[in-house]
């Protein structure tokens, strides 16, 4: 963190303190006796995990504020579904979660990511070979002629000229005659296999009335609702050990009546 300084507003980030493997670990003790100040103290003492996850993104045109608050919720959910029957660190937990969050916001938001420098070096590389290639032989080459002729993978040939395209979104419109608009979500095929997702659904019905009440209320509250396991908890009266068990327990079942 010494060589990345992050300015949130309202926040002295230099003062912010990183708890330890060890203090994280009693605090989620703590968190599951009933301790009500525990997750605040979880929140408040692993901030600095959030920040240093925003220097991987851009900073320009990027409210880091915005970006901040938005890697927090991904903390807290981090915090509410992490497991100590894993012996994992929160870290190494909570990152995959914080990145996801930060990456919806800024895919929801059209918010671009900076393109590196070698990348873009690549593409105008591949532009001005194409076009001299084209002068020459009356032809587009091939990727692989591309691939051979600057020392670069197929794969490079096609990431590098995607970077220079403008992303466009779903819900532009295409056509208007004056009637109604249509836009591009509206050509976009679904290519799904409509019957073997209604045998899945049927088969998946079957299954869940197989399993027992409390564990058909623990997935509903989990996946249909949206509850935490740590609000699961506090309703049943029991630990967030016990309620990831009896979840775990319950998809084990589903995935074994579904084969």
């Amino acid at each position: 963190m010494s060589n990345f300084k992050v300015d949130i507003t309202g926040i002295n980030t230099s003062n912010l303190k990183a708890l330890s493997h060890r203090q994280n670990m009693e605090l989620f003790q703590k968190m599951q006796n009933g301790d009500k100040h525990a997750k605040d103290e979880l929140i408040n003492g692993n901030l600095k995990l959030v920040l240093s996850i925003l220097k991987r993104f851009n900073k320009k045109n990027v409210n880091l504020d915005d970006l901040f608050q938005v890697g927090v919720v991904g903390l807290i959910k981090a915090i509410d579904n992490f497991d100590l029957s894993y012996n994992l660190k929160l870290s190494t937990y909570g990152v995959p979660l914080i990145v996801g969050e930060i990456k919806k916001y800024l895919r929801d938001n059209n918010t671009p990511l900076r393109v590196s420098r070698s990348t873009k070096d690549n593409a105008y590389q591949i532009l001005r070979f194409k076009e001299d290639y084209i002068n020459m032989h009356g032809k587009e080459p091939s990727s692989t002629e591309i691939s051979q002729a600057l020392g670069i993978s197929e794969y490079m040939v096609g990431f590098a000229l995607d970077s220079l395209k403008i992303p466009t979104s779903i819900s532009e419109p295409i056509f208007n005659d004056g009637g109604d608009t249509i836009y591009l979500e509206d050509q976009i095929a679904d290519k799904k296999d409509l019957n073997t997702d209604k045998d899945m659904l049927i088969s998946l019905h079957k299954a869940f009335h197989k399993i027992n009440n409390r564990e058909q209320n623990l997935l509903i509250d989990r996946f249909v609702i949206g509850k935490t396991q740590s609000e699961i908890a506090s309703k049943l009266n029991i630990s967030q050990a016990q309620v990831s068990r009896i979840e775990k327990n319950a998809l084990s079942k589903l995935r074994k009546l579904i084969k």
